[in-house]
């Protein structure tokens, strides 16, 4: 039985090749929906339709027979009732505009894409809905490892849209047995524990990579949300929304899962790698690198403190070495901890 599905066969398209954005291609299609995949790399497009497997970014997992791929993007938004975007943060908006005529009317949209626009500050949902206007935009975040996903392993999720019956829309199309997606309409909320939980991991993984213990991991992990919670609100979000899973959900998956990109990336950082060295040769994106920059731009255009923040922005981009940095942290004037 397939909890909370109502939604009827549909076509979808989904925007992004990557293992999210795969990941969530196949359980469409798996759920029944005529489902298109548009990637820009040529090799996963053959290896979709040909072998049903990507081997470039979710290596060694079946999808679906059903799952078809397009390096066109017009032919897989051609008749799409839903619209899934994944692609990275720093490329979605071009990636939304260049076929954003070829969306019916009446479509949903949807964004699984986890960041903060660094030019414009803007979130994911605003992105899309401005590159592709006049169609609702649901946001899509939670704890939630592609391969985990594919594979078949539970998991939780949210939906988020202003706009009830989209956000419903969403959850009936996705829903299945072992992927559970809960609706909200508390859409900042939602997007910026997505985002923010990147920048928490990357420092976190600097720790780990810093051979501190478990202690400091804790400190970070639950400090780190309050610094979450304090932008959030700041920004018009529900304090609730960070204690959910694409707060509190997302931050310790993201902070503690070896499968984390961005945890890795600061665990190298935190060994002796330079950012560059970090990142270097690397298919995936780690979004929190980028996702540093913005957070610490929208803290101080808020007036939010983040110190954990600042001291990742200094250790990634001023050259700041991590362990004056921890040193720095644990060293700021005593206060109350709901101060």
């Amino acid at each position: 039985m397939i909890p909370n599905t109502t939604a009827a066969a549909m076509r979808c398209a989904v925007i992004g090749g990557g293992a999210w954005g795969t990941a969530i291609a196949d359980r469409l299609a798996r759920n029944g929906h005529d489902t298109v995949l548009w990637a820009r790399e040529k090799d996963v497009v053959e290896a979709i339709n040909t072998r049903h497997e990507n081997p470039r970014f979710l290596a060694d997992i079946p999808l679906s027979p059903a799952l078809v791929a397009a390096a066109d993007m017009s032919q897989a938004l051609r008749g799409a009732q839903l619209v899934v975007y994944a692609a990275p943060s720093h490329v979605l908006r071009p990636v939304v505009a260049s076929c954003a005529q070829h969306i019916g009317a009446g479509t949903v949209l949807s964004v699984a894409t986890k960041g903060i626009e660094r030019e414009t500050l803007a979130l994911m949902t605003e992105v899309v809905g401005e590159a592709a206007p006049g169609h609702p935009v649901v946001a899509v975040s939670g704890p939630s490892f592609a391969a985990e996903v594919a594979k078949g392993q539970p998991t939780a999720v949210v939906a988020a849209c202003a706009d009830h019956s989209a956000a419903k829309l969403v959850q009936g199309a996705m829903s299945a047995s072992a992927f559970r997606v809960y609706t909200s309409d508390d859409v900042v909320g939602v997007e910026l524990g997505g985002a923010l939980k990147n920048v928490m991991a990357l420092a976190t993984g600097i720790l780990d990579g810093l051979g501190m213990g478990f202690n400091p991991r804790a400190a970070l992990i639950t400090r780190g949300l309050a610094e979450m919670t304090r932008l959030g609100v700041a920004l018009g979000a529900k304090a609730d929304t960070f204690a959910g899973l694409a707060g509190l959900g997302d931050l310790v998956l993201t902070c503690t899962g070896a499968l984390s990109r961005n945890r890795a990336v600061g665990v190298a950082i935190g060994m002796g790698q330079t950012l560059d060295e970090a990142i270097a040769g690397k298919d995936t994106v780690a979004e929190g690198v980028l996702n540093t920059q913005s957070a610490k731009a929208l803290a101080d255009k808020t007036g939010v403190a983040m110190p954990i923040v600042d001291a990742a922005h200094r250790i990634l981009f001023d050259g700041c070495a991590p362990r004056d940095a921890v040193a720095e942290l644990m060293a700021r004037e005593l206060r109350a901890e709901r101060d």
